[in-house]
């Protein structure tokens, strides 16, 4: 008898072990198309807008405040960078010019700040390359964490249809120079979702 009760005891955990796994992976499914750390693939999606992520950038998923975070690997023997995405909610994180400016105040003195309008998928998207010595600002006050000499910033704001995506990629000049044209490729690559 105990070893019937041994054999119904196994399969009925068994079952239950296969239920739970069965209905995770649904809840996953659910989630994958809107939820940015659901992503697939090499693309993510945010705000109703989705786009690609360049292959040589490691995904390193959400953070306080960020949808999304990629690692740029090093060029030439400086650092890594770090492009940060950024989603406040409808009508929120404030206006494209309050942001540069806030941008542009992570710098030191008057750092040199290049700014343009461009069209991508039939949607306004404001670009900025900004360089100079960063302050590389963070804690809860974004106090600076240090001086860093010969930083670049590429940043692109678009307004999505539910409201402003941010886009920021920050790190050493050469690195970020380097890794332009794959931030070009996805800001270009946005679309509504």
């Amino acid at each position: 008898m105990n070893r019937r009760m041994n054999v119904a005891v196994l399969l009925i955990s068994t079952s239950l072990i296969f239920l739970v796994a069965c209905n995770k992976k649904e809840e996953e499914a659910k989630l994958a198309p809107s939820h940015p750390s659901m992503q697939q693939g090499t693309s993510s999606s945010v705000a109703g807008l989705s786009w690609n992520i360049p292959s040589s950038w490691k995904e390193e998923g959400p953070r306080q405040m960020r949808v999304a975070t990629y690692t740029v690997p090093a060029s030439d023997g400086s650092g890594e960078a770090e492009c940060a995405v950024f989603y406040f909610g409808s009508d929120q994180g404030g206006n494209v010019d309050a942001n540069i400016s806030r941008w542009e105040s992570q710098f030191e003195g008057a750092p040199m700040s290049d700014r343009k309008v461009i069209t991508v998928h039939d949607m306004e998207v404001t670009t900025v390359k900004i360089s100079g010595t960063f302050l590389a600002p963070g804690g809860p006050q974004m106090e600076s964490q240090g001086k860093m000499d010969n930083y670049h910033l590429l940043g692109a704001i678009i307004k999505g249809p539910e409201g402003s995506v941010f886009f920021k990629l920050t790190g050493p000049s050469t690195t970020v120079e380097k890794a332009e044209k794959d931030f070009d490729s996805m800001v270009n690559s946005l679309t509504k979702s």
